[in-house]
């Protein structure tokens, strides 16, 4: 997820491929009959040792990893830069630039990581705690943070990163981030929590070789990441060549820590459009690709390649509290109950996707199986009682069916699934409500511009938000790390980042309610003991029944994967366990 890995379906779909491979575990698993065997197979010679996964976007969004607010440049950053501590393929936090977890204070609030010995850049300068405290410093500051917007949402538990952010302080290099010694930092923390360590597995916290931003500058450095052999970070992989209008193209670090990867390249190719990226992968131009959803059928025929992969993600509506008459919520409970989430997932989507009104998905820790829909309802919906929710809610705007204002539901271009899904909810919602809501079709990387625009920013004076950015838009959300405080405070608390909907700070008879839900967020963030997920669970019931989103369904992946693709392990995150690139090979065929 910008604000966060999001992305669209179609986009997941054909990029799914790339996490297939980037989601690799340690050396277990496979691809064909080795993989029911054990035999690993063979090999092939190191010319051969090429991997070619397609890009769903016309150019990577950022390749700072300080920046990174999307599912795609977290994957290709991910593979060149590394922090302190990674997700591991079972989504535990692993040590990966320190040697071990860090040292924690007895009252939570201090954290000394010791580095490995000898890390180095990947052109072969010393990388020391210094470094670490610099490039988590830099990501705070406001000229790197204001261009993300997300900073705070990943490493705002560090002592003073909201003042670092505003300016108010110059920086964090001696006060919470304590450089002990050329390998160990202690970072202060403002208040304890259980989630510390898993937030700073995200890229905010990844280290960056200072001298090409002295050199370059903070917007124009990452053009010059393949200058001297290649530079910059400390992951597995360096780069070789970044094309901005065709892609990029990753070699091997000779100085990276871990064990060779026997990948000579890695591509990343630009494919804006699903169905090329599928065709470029049956002309063999591709080792993977997303499956789009009317070739699911065709697609399961290949036994080998076919891949059904559940995930941790939720595609969902936004929908903007301070754009009339949606700080109704008989009105917004009306749109959730009159869409059929399951006939979408059918006839659509091939059941490639699960039917959910949950925001906590499936797989995930603090996930309720109990949760109800809005209402109570079944995910096929309820159009009855959305006809009387709804006509009770035009009463209370003083609104007819006949001066329904004039609404537009935004949505990302490229992908015809998207578009026919688009289609069913306005149509649904034409016939069973009886209003016209317009679909409008932009670019990705516009339509998170626009999601992050919709933040209102004068809280203290809401008036001035009203009816300003989008009204809805259709997106999805991916786990940034394994914890229920990634799908709901970091979604709709007070001041969080990702909070477009503009949730519990809007001009509703309900905001009081909703500012109730927020600090049950907040406590259950807090809490440390055994309630915390139960503390959740209540607090997402309360964000279900508000329509904080209008979740529409949980994602599978399907994609294919060349069977000569030896050492993929899938799962439902997209985590890169550095380590695991040397699991990964192409064998003879």
């Amino acid at each position: 997820m910008k604000s966060g890995k999001r992305f669209s379906l179609g986009s997941l779909l054909s990029f799914f491929a790339l996490l297939a491979l980037i989601l690799a575990g340690c050396g277990q698993g496979g691809n064909g009959s080795s993989a029911t065997t054990g035999v690993k197979p063979s090999a092939a010679p190191a010319a051969q040792q090429i991997y070619r996964t397609p890009l769903p976007v016309s150019d990577l969004p950022t390749f700072d990893p300080a920046e990174v607010t999307d599912l795609y440049s977290s994957a290709v950053t991910s593979t060149v830069f590394t922090g302190l501590v990674e997700l591991n393929d079972k989504l535990q936090v692993q040590p990966e630039l320190a040697a071990a977890l860090p040292v924690i204070s007895s009252d939570g609030l201090s954290y000394t990581f010791t580095l490995k010995p000898n890390l180095k850049f990947s052109d072969g300068t010393p990388l020391t705690a210094q470094d670490v405290a610099y490039s988590i410093d830099r990501a705070l500051t406001p000229a790197v943070a204001n261009v993300s917007g997300v900073t705070l949402t990943y490493l705002g538990l560090v002592k003073d990163a909201a003042q670092r952010i505003s300016g108010k302080v110059p920086t964090l290099i001696g006060d919470s981030l304590i450089v002990v010694d050329p390998t160990t930092i202690k970072i202060l923390v403002s208040k304890s929590s259980a989630y510390f360590l898993q937030a700073l597995t995200y890229r905010t916290s990844y280290v960056v070789e200072k001298k090409l931003i002295d050199q370059w500058g903070q917007t124009k450095w990452t053009d010059h990441l393949n200058d001297n052999g290649g530079q910059g970070g400390a992951g597995p992989f360096k780069v070789q060549s970044y094309s901005h209008t065709t892609g990029i193209t990753l070699v091997p670090n000779p100085n990276w820590y871990g064990q060779q990867t026997k990948l000579q390249k890695l591509e990343f190719l630009f494919y804006q459009k699903t169905d090329t990226a599928y065709a470029a992968y049956q002309a063999n131009q591709l080792d993977d690709a997303g499956v789009p959803a009317a070739d699911i059928p065709q697609a399961q025929t290949k036994k080998q390649e076919y891949h059904n992969v559940p995930n941790l993600t939720i595609f969902y509506l936004g929908i903007n509290y301070l754009y009339k008459p949606f700080d109704n919520i008989h009105i917004r409970q009306a749109l959730s109950l009159a869409i059929n989430r399951d006939v979408i997932a059918k006839s659509i989507y091939k059941n490639a996707v699960t039917p959910s009104c949950h925001i906590v998905p499936a797989g995930q820790p603090g996930y309720n199986p109990d949760l109800k829909c809005p209402g109570g309802g079944p995910t096929k919906g309820d159009p009855q009682m959305a006809q009387q929710l709804f006509a009770q809610g035009l009463q209370e705007e003083g609104l007819t069916k006949a001066t329904f204002p004039s609404i537009t539901l935004t949505y990302p271009s490229g992908t015809p699934a998207t578009a026919d899904e688009i289609t069913t909810i306005l149509s649904t919602w034409s016939s069973v409500l009886g209003v016209t809501i317009q679909g409008h079709a932009e670019d990705f990387n516009q339509e998170i511009t626009d999601t992050v625009a919709t933040v209102c920013k004068t809280p203290t004076d809401l008036a001035k938000c009203q009816n300003k950015g989008l009204a809805m838009w259709w997106i999805a959300w991916g786990a940034d790390y394994p914890d229920p405080q990634d799908w709901t405070t970091l979604q709709f608390d007070n001041g969080a980042p990702n909070n477009a909907y503009n949730y519990g700070q809007n001009l509703s008879t309900n905001a009081t309610a909703e500012q109730q839900t927020q600090k049950a967020l907040e406590q259950a963030d807090a809490d440390l003991g055994s309630d915390r997920l139960s503390l959740y669970n209540q607090a997402e019931q309360s964000l279900v029944n508000d329509v904080a989103w209008l979740p529409l369904y949980q994602s599978n992946a399907v994609l294919l994967r060349k069977p000569y693709v030896y050492g993929v392990v899938d799962n439902a995150v997209g985590v890169t366990p550095p380590d695991a690139w040397a699991d990964i090979y192409i064998a003879v065929h």
